[in-house]
């Protein structure tokens, strides 16, 4: 894999030339489970590289993965090129913290926009009992995959209602649409999902497994609010989901799409405006996430990383102000 790696970069350190590229390049596109947001996103991305840019020799292909805390390493060890990843995830990434990347800072992701929001799930299942957070303790909860952005808001939301993974039964893992056919078939009492609202494996949950929606408290909130400034209090609104008749109260990040920074600037530039300016109508009928959250202006609200120089270079053309968070750095 190293020596693939280092035969991509030296490629890529080709693909420029006199203003065009001379040589092909592919990306490939780390997203999460194929039920998820990520997935039809990473691929409506790639579907829009390939019809659009092909001519310029820039070509694409989108992977299913365990999610954004897979996505940011993969990148870095040249598995991936591009992804899909959490906006708190890519932050504690990059600065090498929390016990997943603690002393092992991915510098190698750079950010191109955040896409929309994204809201915690917490789900349970008919006759589980569980109406509150406290609920749990004794019960076999989905904590999210291994290494994915869910583990890691779950693992947060626990520490601020002061329980562990040790007070559940079991802290079952595996991808998101197993944890769904878990919870139909009363397997699991409960599962944790962070996506965007209207995903298919939320509405199987609770149009097939009829599982009802478990709120999270305000003081709980404000805990994650005031130590994690990336997460927002947002709402899930009734009629989100089937049988859903009440708002949700949760908190939310932002989807964020991440590329290596050994990408060639101008093909970063290309596949920014491609989808952010010159085919944005078809970029956010891509997924109704999209459709209702996307705007280029707002494409740097949430952004905890540096900007690569190419999708920075978009956002100067069209005036948008860069924060100093986003600002691109070599």
């Amino acid at each position: 894999m190293k020596k693939k790696s280092l035969f991509l970069v030296a490629l890529l350190a080709l693909a420029l030339s006199s203003g065009g590229l001379a040589a092909k390049v592919f990306i490939t596109i780390g997203s999460g489970s194929m039920t998820g947001v990520y997935y039809p996103v990473s691929s409506g991305i790639a579907k829009m590289i390939n019809t659009y840019l092909a001519k310029d020799g820039i070509r694409a292909n989108a992977r299913s993965t365990g999610g954004s805390a897979f996505n940011v390493k993969a990148i870095a060890n040249g598995q991936l090129q591009a992804a899909l990843a959490q906006n708190d995830v890519t932050y504690f990434a990059y600065n090498g913290l929390t016990q997943t990347f603690e002393g092992r800072p991915v510098k190698a992701i750079r950010g191109i926009g955040t896409l929309y929001p994204e809201f915690l799930h917490i789900l349970a299942r008919p006759g589980s009992g569980i109406k509150t957070l406290a609920d749990l303790k004794g019960k076999k909860v989905y904590v999210g995959d291994i290494g994915s952005g869910v583990e890691q808001t779950t693992k947060r939301v626990f520490e601020a209602a002061g329980l562990t993974f040790g007070d559940l039964a079991q802290a079952v893992r595996g991808k998101a649409g197993q944890a769904v056919e878990l919870l139909q078939d009363g397997k699991i009492d409960a599962m944790f999902y962070v996506v965007g609202a209207g995903s298919a494996a939320m509405q199987q949950a609770t149009e097939i497994a009829k599982a009802y929606f478990v709120p999270l408290p305000l003081d709980i909130i404000q805990k994650l609010i005031n130590k994690y400034p990336y997460y927002t209090q947002v709402i899930i609104p009734a009629g989100t989901y089937k049988g859903q008749d009440l708002s949700v109260p949760t908190v939310g990040v932002k989807a964020t799409f991440i590329i290596s920074k050994d990408i060639p600037d101008e093909v970063v530039y290309k596949i920014a405006k491609l989808l952010f300016v010159d085919k944005v109508d078809e970029f956010k009928a891509i997924h109704p996430a999209l459709g209702t959250f996307f705007s280029v202006k707002k494409a740097l609200d949430g952004l905890t990383i540096p900007l690569h120089p190419g999708a920075a270079k978009l956002y100067n053309e069209l005036g948008i102000e860069i924060p100093d968070l986003a600002k691109p750095v070599k």
